[in-house]
């Protein structure tokens, strides 16, 4: 899977997804390159490659500079007569013999050992071996003489485990490669085996997002290991995930689940991802978030989103507080509505059910709700992380505009998870459809705007942000 992006669009990443074969053709083709390089036999290569973590530029220079000096450090023996790594000499022995481990002087012992000379019987051989890889050593292996440093290579693990442990020793080599490659990263998934490759430097990460999709579906960010989380950028999420951490007690406040009716007063519990809330008791409909009156949450005169700064009468630290919370409350409704727009899914599997059932729409046809559900876990998702990157703007005519954009996606996120929690009627499932898939294209629509024009802004140093100081 490659993504090309085209040139106009610098604010783009290019990476591809990469599963284990060609992770290994990958080392292959690097142990190759420098092989030929140095004139150097490709075992020996490896063991330098694993010496210096794989990187190929610094070890050619290295070498270049003091080759008998690397090769000794990287405990690589090499004799006149053969210049491979590690002669490994596997036999059974007729002269006397006794294992320096086991102290075992059976006649006939097969015995094996390093070009460093030391030797041992196969089966202690085997068993030091074995238990290096359990411990996660893979590219480190040294002869089990003390203080001798000679490379256990690739051959003579492959000649002495058995093909499970060999391949345990493969997976950890690929591990280890990933790992040192600043440009690969395991993909987060649970239970997923790709890396994706993704060349950005970290001085980038400041005005790009480098979002990248698995082969497997997962979005990740490439440069902090985390969820997708476009469009505020790696800095900003980690300084968030930060003061969350130092503020607990008003993430618990502010998660709580129960809230008044502004009207009435009556405990209110929210059970769904919409925020358009009835009261039961007085029938008033208000705005979970801001508690506001629903009436208000609509077009232009949707204000829920921005944060209208009155600090009259208000300490610094107050007023600090005080802007924390609208953002914070935000981000916080909108991670805890997209848990609760999941599990709409069993839900929406009955509706489809009941749709497919009760009207001319075939299994296919009817997977328009569950797409939706999708869309607005994406859209609430971005939402989410945009709270983020608007808690640190300054207040200019940008940040107005990315305000216009997030009011307008927010707007339509709730239209469409209001839309799915209306029960499904025979008689308008012709008009339900034609309803939730228009309003799901906008949705998309809008996702798209806000995301594409805050990267770009990022990208072209349009935002300004506050300093730590005035946060």
């Amino acid at each position: 899977m490659f993504h090309d992006k085209s040139e106009e669009v610098k604010y783009k990443v290019n990476y591809t997804a990469r599963d284990v074969d060609k992770l290994r053709i990958m080392q292959k083709d690097t142990v190759s390159q420098v092989s030929s390089l140095l004139a150097i036999r490709p075992q020996i290569s490896a063991v330098l490659l694993y010496h210096f973590c794989w990187n190929k530029e610094k070890l050619i220079e290295k070498y270049i500079e003091d080759p008998d000096r690397v090769l000794s450090v990287a405990g690589v023996f090499v004799s006149s007569e053969n210049s491979s790594n590690n002669n490994n000499n596997k036999r059974d022995l007729s002269a006397s013999f006794e294992c320096e481990i086991c102290c075992n002087n059976e006649p006939g012992l097969e015995t094996i050992s390093l070009a460093c000379g030391h030797l041992f019987c196969v089966d202690c051989y085997t068993y030091y071996l074995s238990d290096k890889i359990k411990q996660g050593d893979a590219t480190n292996i040294q002869c089990p003489q003390e203080g001798c440093n000679a490379a256990v290579d690739e051959a003579t693990l492959k000649m002495v485990l058995d093909d499970d442990m060999y391949s345990r020793y493969q997976s950890l080599l690929d591990k280890v490669y990933v790992q040192d490659n600043p440009n690969l990263k395991w993909c987060t998934a649970p239970d997923c085996s790709y890396a994706i490759e993704c060349d950005i430097s970290k001085n980038s990460l400041s005005t790009i997002v480098p979002t990248v999709t698995c082969e497997c579906g997962h979005v990740m960010c490439f440069g902090c290991d985390h969820e997708d989380h476009q469009p505020a950028n790696c800095s900003m999420v980690k300084d968030w995930w930060r003061k969350k951490e130092e503020d607990s007690a008003t993430a618990t406040w502010i998660s709580s689940h129960t809230k008044d009716c502004p009207k009435c007063q009556s405990p209110i519990e929210k059970n769904g991802g919409c925020n358009h809330m009835w009261c039961k008791q007085c029938k008033h409909e208000f705005c979970w978030v801001c508690l506001g009156d629903w009436k208000t949450h609509n077009g232009q005169a949707y204000n829920c989103n921005r944060y209208t700064e009155d600090t009259a009468g208000l300490s610094k630290k107050r007023a600090s507080l005080e802007r924390y919370l609208h953002y914070w409350t935000r981000y916080t409704n909108h991670q805890n509505s997209s848990k609760l727009d999941q599990a709409l899914y069993q839900k929406i599997e009955s509706a489809m059910l009941q749709v497919q059932t009760t009207s001319d729409l075939t299994w296919i046809e009817v997977q328009f709700l569950k797409r939706a559900v999708d869309m607005i876990v994406q859209s609430r998702n971005t939402l989410k992380w945009s709270y983020v990157m608007a808690y640190y703007m300054e207040k200019t005519n940008q940040k107005t505009i990315f305000e216009d954009n997030q009011r307008d996606l927010e707007l339509a996120t709730e239209q469409l998870s209001e839309l799915l929690e209306t029960p499904v009627q025979s008689e308008n499932i012709a008009d339900l459809r034609k309803r939730v898939l228009n309003k799901s294209v906008y949705v998309g629509q809008r996702q798209d705007t806000l995301i594409k024009d805050t990267a770009k802004g990022l990208y072209e140093g349009r935002w300004e942000f506050k300093s730590s100081k005035d946060l």
